[in-house]
């Protein structure tokens, strides 16, 4: 069973969530929530990744428009500082 956290839970415990991944746990992380990424292990050979043209949040339609009249790459560049 794989585990799934939001963003929030993700930033205010990253160490904790860390170990989990060490220890072999793949981590769904939630963004509003909707799956958003998975953190996995570095060695994790076992489970096969998903194609990314099969994977549900690749393939997920828009889910609205900006009312503030800004595109995409701003909302990008306010949310991560680039």
């Amino acid at each position: 069973m794989r585990a799934a956290i939001s963003t929030k839970e993700l930033r205010a415990s990253l160490p904790k969530v860390l170990r989990r991944v060490q220890g072999g746990e793949r981590i769904t992380v939630l963004y509003r929530s909707r799956p958003a990424f998975q953190i996995v292990p570095v060695d994790d050979s076992a489970a096969p990744g998903t194609p990314l043209e099969a994977d549900p949040v690749y393939r997920a339609r828009p889910v609205g428009r900006s009312r503030d009249g800004r595109q995409a790459a701003d909302h990008d560049g306010v949310l991560y500082r680039s």
